[in-house]
């Protein structure tokens, strides 16, 4: 496994690449991104607290250097039972993970190494899986193994239903409705997000405040050809591309083509870069920030926050 302290191995914004984790259970293998990863820690029986009446897969609470965090048994809560023969008796370990501003333990079996791949090698779920097995967002192929990778935004969001979308915007006054309606109307928008759960949610909200001429896509890849696409409109019509699309909203961790990926095509193509983007990611934080602002995002706000994702939204668009 690679022991590097995480900010070494950080990749540069919009190579489309990424580093993921891989773990196993019992003998198969799956994966994380390592940007949700602050650390690995031996399993310690001694510091988990049980919670009374919880999920079998809610192990309780690990003591962590004087805090406590919520511990997910994930081989549990995935049902998982391999085809494979059971490996040795090992001591399990905790990926201690941090997204949506919460830090999480989820027990695994072990851990193999951590690799970096392209996007575009991310195979995305089939549709008539992902309906029914949302936990997982894609799979890749690394030396003959296929490897899962894990939805732990999900998984967290099954026990915690703070941790799931907020989909309840602040009231304004009939006024200021009135006035944001037909902004909200006119606007032509672009999403680029690989959960179909997400997906519906933010679509649903969006259609409802009125941002109605909203049209979704399953990867930035997709996205962006549909980008080309309208770019192409404008160019054979010999007006501005914001006549045909005025706001992106995009996911980071996709399949095919990552968010900071497309949103520096975007913002990096003279008939293309007065269109805005606005990043919308669990995995927002400081350091995800600063890259955000690497690629030229006008916006980037955190999952599960879909308010401020609308507010944010409603600034963009009436400057």
């Amino acid at each position: 496994m690679d022991n590097r302290p995480k900010q070494e191995i950080l990749l540069e914004s919009g190579t489309n690449e990424m580093e993921i984790i891989e773990f196993y259970l019992d003998q198969q293998s799956f994966g994380i991104n390592v940007q949700k990863l602050k650390e690995i820690i031996s399993y310690d029986k001694m510091q988990l607290t049980s919670i009374p009446e919880s999920a079998p897969a809610m192990l309780g609470t690990l003591l962590l250097r004087g805090k406590s965090i919520p511990l997910i048994d994930l081989k549990k809560q995935l049902a998982f039972s391999s085809a494979l023969p059971p490996a040795a008796e090992t001591r399990r370990v905790v990926l201690v993970c941090e997204f949506n501003d919460r830090t999480n333990g989820f027990l695994i079996d072990g851990v193999n190494q951590i690799h970096r791949v392209n996007w575009s090698e991310v195979q995305p779920m089939a549709p008539f899986i992902d309906q029914y097995r949302p936990r997982f967002t894609g799979s890749i192929n690394i030396d003959g193994r296929e490897i899962l990778i894990v939805d732990l935004e999900h998984i967290v969001a099954e026990f915690d239903a703070d941790a799931a979308l907020s989909y309840e915007c602040e009231l304004r006054d009939s006024g200021q409705l009135d006035r944001l309606q037909s902004r909200r109307r006119q606007a032509k928008l672009l999403m680029a997000e690989d959960s179909s759960l997400i997906r519906a949610g933010i679509e649903r909200v969006l259609k409802g405040a009125g941002y109605e001429n909203l049209h979704s896509y399953v990867d930035g890849e997709v996205c962006y050809r549909e980008i080309m696409r309208l770019k192409g409109l404008a160019e054979g019509s010999g007006t501005s591309i914001l006549n045909y699309l005025d706001l992106l909203i995009t996911d980071i961790e996709m399949p095919k083509m990552d968010g900071l990926t497309l949103c520096r095509r975007v913002k990096t193509d003279p008939l293309l870069q007065d269109v805005k983007v606005v990043l919308f990611s669990s995995l927002i934080n400081e350091q995800m920030a600063a890259k955000c602002d690497s690629v030229g995002a006008d916006g980037y706000a955190t999952k599960p926050e879909i308010p401020k994702l609308v507010g944010m939204m409603d600034g963009l668009l009436a400057s």
